[in-house]
């Protein structure tokens, strides 16, 4: 059964529970926004890729209106609460100044996945973070890993968090990201090698002849 949904097309993909912070300035999206606070309303956020506005995307609950400024102006704290289709999109909603759509709403498995995976996944994250000196809490237990906690980074282009959105079941996410991760760390190695020989310039090096 479908359903009427305003949208806020963007060029990112929102994944369930994901919190987000906005700052609202065009007009037509104020109005969406002091709709939704007048009247509790969710509203939907579909990807926007390559001049255009995706089939899927994340329905949003509006938290709170941080700060509103003298021109009408508003920052806002979102949160995902679940995935949508359109049906039939809508540049401009009835009497409206934003778009809008007919939208089917899309179950989504919330399963824990596969342990075995999330370790594997959990271990290839630790690597590829050490590799990059990034320094950013991860799981100790493979039970707390969960892929849309992590979509954002682990350098997915937008394309691919858009193919992962509509992967239904956390295994299937789980297994989308072991293959991402899997074919970038070998990249990762080989530029940090190449970095590593770049800082080797000029100095002695102790190396061993082979016994030949």
């Amino acid at each position: 059964m479908s359903s009427f949904l305003p949208l806020f097309p963007l060029q990112l993909v929102v994944f369930p529970e994901e919190r987000l912070n906005l700052h609202i300035f065009e007009p037509r999206y104020k109005q969406l926004i002091q709709e939704c606070q007048e009247k509790a309303n969710t509203f939907g956020i579909p990807a926007y890729i390559d001049g255009k506005v995706m089939e899927f995307g994340t329905e949003v609950k509006l938290l709170k209106i941080e700060k509103e400024y003298p021109n009408g102006e508003m920052d806002i704290r979102t949160q995902g609460v679940g995935i949508f289709k359109i049906e039939e999109f809508y540049r401009t909603a009835p009497g409206k100044l934003y778009s809008a759509a007919e939208v089917e709403r899309v179950a989504f498995e919330q399963d824990k996945g596969d342990f075995i995976l999330a370790e594997e996944i959990v271990e290839i994250i630790r690597e590829l973070f050490t590799i990059l000196n990034v320094q950013k809490d991860i799981p100790e237990e493979a039970v707390d890993f969960h892929s849309y906690d992590w979509a954002h980074h682990i350098g997915l282009t937008l394309e691919q968090e858009y193919q992962l959105l509509r992967l239904n079941g956390e295994t299937e996410r789980q297994q989308f990201i072991k293959a991402h991760l899997e074919a970038i760390l070998p990249k990762v190695k080989e530029v940090e090698a190449i970095r590593q020989k770049a800082q080797m310039n000029g100095h002695f090096k102790d190396i061993i002849p082979p016994n030949i």
